[in-house]
């Protein structure tokens, strides 16, 4: 049997890299992080922990330092009295917002379809 679909190009193949960056922009709490941070920016840490009210201080420390690490998260450190650290997002984070906004509106737009799925398999 011949393969009738076009094979495709090399940079749109996943690799490893590509399923880490995934992995770490697309988490749970990065995507909470992000959103908080392209509606209302710089937070400073507590700031973001209301604004996500079920993260704990762990994983949102983890999150930060996983977006930070991948350019999407700006750490600054002012110079009041005494010292603040707030979180901005840089450009390269604010380029996914579109990306975060189109997934949303799949979801909402599936998400009966998943649910009527769900229940279908839960009662087989």
């Amino acid at each position: 049997m011949t393969e009738t679909t076009p094979a495709l190009p090399d940079y749109l193949h996943l690799t490893e890299q590509h399923r880490e960056l995934l992995d770490q922009v697309l988490d749970k709490w990065s995507l909470h992080v992000l959103a908080a941070l392209c509606e209302e920016e710089p937070l400073r840490f507590n700031e973001l922990r209301r604004a996500i009210p079920v993260v704990t201080q762990k994983s949102l420390t983890a999150a930060l330092r996983r977006l930070e690490r991948n350019g999407m998260v700006e750490r600054c450190v002012t110079s009041t009295r005494p010292v603040a650290v707030e979180y901005r997002i840089t450009p390269l984070g604010q380029s996914l917002q579109d990306l975060i906004d189109a997934l949303l509106r799949w979801t909402t737009s599936t998400l009966p379809a998943v649910e009527r799925a769900r229940a279908h398999f839960d009662h087989a």
